[in-house]
């Protein structure tokens, strides 16, 4: 029992896996499969559409009927979306289903996943775990998920048989393996009887997500951060596009790996950073923001694969340090009650940030990337002095000890 963490951790591990492995193979289907860069984008931003309403309602459903129940769904979803995207050479709709439903079971993943591998690495069914084990288990299987699954997909697509195809198999058999390791977990919340977890919409309300400092510092943060992974290793690759022949899979894969594991590195830096007496960690992630989102005007302009890659790097510390920091900031202002709910939300509108890419697109028929990236710029400095302005205000009297989450987007 001490280690049934780890099959629920696999599971993560596998949805992480399902969710990014679309990510390097953007370029791809703009090359080879004929598709125009905005309707690449919106196959992008298909994974949103699912993910953010799935992360709102899913932790007060696993409240209810369980977490095995729930998670269970998640790994059934992220096979079937992969089956869905094998079938992408039929032609665009199954590959906006499939990221649909991958959008789904990452949500189900990051919310409900996260909460079961907790309450599975402490007493009664972990007595001899490390403090913090529950925050970073379920951390390094997302990390390793997210990285692994576009790392394998790139190489794959590049230099396996059926590049369209193949990436999705390999996901698929060895995601099925995961649902008979979480049929023999202990279940941590059992299936809730009438009126235990609210009715109607109480179920589903997060009173947090009205705090003046929810309000003020988070949310002018959250949208930037998957916003900047979604410029770093989908817009940028296409703004570079045509510069590296029959690389520019490899290196789309290559910018994917870097932005996200630039934002692990730094995760433990974030830790360090943050200080309870203000949002000071905050402002250095939206600083290092712009900084980025400057570079990558220069690379769009240029038209450079090496600055594409440095912005990579630039803007995968800033993920790192905003995901890391958003989640300290909401813990410290949120009852034990409501953290999985307002940890659904925060995840929720850091991932509207991942629509970026299809907005660009959309609008670069009226402007040029470099202008659009620099309008972003500066939208992000205006933010860094809100999140300013109110650094010291609204702070808890009471800080609560509890375990950050750590983990990357998909």
């Amino acid at each position: 029992m001490r280690r049934s963490w780890l099959a629920v951790a696999a599971a993560m591990f596998c949805c992480g896996w399902g969710g990014n492995q679309f990510t390097p193979l953007l370029v791809m289907y703009r090359e080879s499969a004929g598709y125009s860069v905005l309707t690449v984008d919106e196959f992008l931003g298909a994974y949103v559409v699912g993910l953010a309403p799935a992360l709102l309602v899913v932790g007060a459903l696993s409240n209810r009927y369980g977490r095995r129940p729930l998670t269970v769904a998640a790994v059934i979803f992220s096979v079937l979306a992969s089956g869905l995207l094998a079938l992408g050479e039929a032609g665009p709709v199954p590959i906006f289903l499939g990221r649909f439903v991958t959008g789904v079971a990452v949500a189900i993943a990051m919310a409900v996943g996260t909460t079961w591998t907790k309450e599975l690495s402490e007493p009664p069914f972990d007595t001899v775990a490390k403090p913090g084990a529950g925050a970073r288990r379920p951390a390094l299987a997302l990390t390793l998920g997210f990285g692994l699954g576009a790392g394998v997909a790139g190489v794959l697509a590049q230099w396996g048989p059926w590049p369209m195809v193949t990436p999705y198999v390999v996901h698929v058999v060895l995601t099925a393996t995961v649902i008979p390791l979480l049929l023999r977990c202990p279940e941590t919340r059992p299936r809730a009887v009438g009126g235990v977890v609210g009715t109607g919409a109480s179920r589903f309300s997060v009173p947090t997500a009205r705090h003046p400092r929810f309000l003020r510092v988070v949310l002018p943060m959250a949208p930037w951060v998957f916003g900047a992974a979604g410029v770093a290793y989908a817009t940028m690759p296409q703004v570079v596009g045509g510069r590296l022949g029959h690389w520019d899979l490899a290196y789309s894969t290559l910018l994917t790996v870097c932005t996200l594991g630039a934002g692990a590195a730094v995760q433990p830096i974030a830790k360090r950073l943050d200080r309870v007496t203000d949002a000071r960690a905050v402002v250095i992630s939206m600083i290092i923001m712009s900084c980025g989102l400057g570079i990558s005007v220069v690379g769009a302009y240029l038209r450079s694969p090496w600055l594409a890659l440095v912005a990579a790097v630039v803007l995968g510390c800033a993920y790192g340090i905003a995901v890391v920091s958003g989640l300290l900031e909401i813990q410290r202002i949120t009852p034990a009650a409501e953290l999985a709910g307002i940890t659904g939300v925060y995840y929720a509108l850091a991932y509207v940030g991942f629509l970026l890419p299809t907005v660009l697109a959309a609008l670069s028929g009226l402007a040029s990337y470099p202008v659009m990236l620099g309008a972003l710029a500066l939208i992000a400095l205006t933010g860094t002095a809100v999140i300013a302005s109110s650094t010291r205000a609204h702070l808890p009297v009471v800080v609560p000890a509890t375990d950050a989450a750590e983990t990357v987007p998909g």
